[in-house]
Formats: C-alpha cells, sequence, structure tokens
C-alpha cells in the first residue's frame, strides 16, 4: 500500500490543476485545466494505481493558488524523476534553478548542462516535462526573445510570463 501513488485536483485561479506523487516524490503536475477531469486525465494514471490524497498535498496546492494567482513563491519539493533519461534530468535540474521573474535561453541551457550544441535537445527535454511550473520550462525562451514552444500551448506561457512580470532575458 505504501507504494501506492497517491493524486488530487484542485481548482486555482486559472483553472483546475492536477498532481500526481510516488513515494520517492512529485511525478507529474498540470497546468490549468477547465476541468478537474482534464487535469486527472493529463495526469496519465488509471483509477485502480492510484488513491485521491488531497491531505498529502495542501502545503503545495496552496503554493500553487498563490503562484497562479499572481503570488511569488518557491517549489523546492521533493521529485521522482526515475522515468527521466539523463539529459532530461540535467535539463531539469538546470531549469528548476531560473528565478522567478527572469528567463534563459535554450541556448544557455543547453551551455549549463554541459552540451553547447544541444539547444534544440533542451526543447525537446522541455517539452516531456512532466511538472510544468515546478520545473519551470515557461522560463526558457529562444535566444532573440521569441517565446519558443510550450507543452501547455503559447498563451498559457505568456500568462505565466506575466504573471511573474520577467523583465530579464537571457
Amino acid at each position: 500500500m505504501s507504494d501506492e501513488l497517491k493524486y488530487t485536483t484542485f481548482k486555482t485561479a486559472l483553472g483546475w490543476v492536477g498532481i500526481l506523487a510516488s513515494p520517492a516524490g512529485l511525478l507529474s503536475t498540470t497546468l490549468p485545466q477547465n476541468s478537474a477531469e482534464e487535469a486527472y486525465q493529463l495526469l496519465g494514471i488509471n483509477h485502480t494505481q492510484v488513491t485521491c490524497y488531497p491531505c498529502l498535498f495542501e502545503d503545495l496546492t496552496d503554493r500553487l493558488q498563490t503562484y497562479l494567482s499572481g503570488g511569488k513563491t518557491s517549489f523546492l519539493d521533493k521529485l521522482d524523476l526515475s522515468a527521466a533519461t539523463f539529459f532530461q534530468r540535467k535539463v531539469w535540474e538546470k531549469t528548476r534553478l531560473i528565478p522567478y521573474g527572469e528567463t534563459r535561453s535554450y541556448q544557455r541551457v543547453a551551455e549549463q548542462t554541459g552540451s553547447p550544441g544541444a539547444a534544440r535537445a533542451v526543447g525537446q527535454a522541455l517539452g516531456r516535462n512532466p511538472l510544468p511550473i515546478i520545473i519551470p520550462c515557461h522560463r526558457v525562451i529562444a535566444s532573440d526573445g521569441r517565446l519558443g514552444g510550450f507543452s501547455g500551448g503559447l498563451e498559457i506561457k505568456r500568462r505565466l510570463l506575466r504573471l511573474e512580470a520577467v523583465t530579464d532575458s537571457c
């Protein structure tokens, strides 16, 4: 029973968000969705392998609600990245260090991972980020200032960057 996955869905200022965790840490979060069911479906789980356990996530849900309402908060939660490749983990670890209100280019993240020619691969790794907001891939943009891609769509990326009032592009 202790190896069972736990999840919750909850409403924020921008929509419904889902969280999934293993005993090792957070496995996935969703960006805001129109309904709890959509958030649950995006977690990619089936009813037999999980237990809804909102109390487990109370502090995190409070911080996500604060963030999605425009407040500054941090996400230092323990992550379970066991399903990721070595390169993905490196990219996500570097991306997680980007301060609130700042951005970095795909190229700079590639350089920080020790793979200066891998800007495109950084984008692909960020596209597979299972923990948006927790791993703030929305803070990674193109070197010329364009937003680049975003798994949740460019409108939500723009909205998250506006929430943070991003001013530093590097």
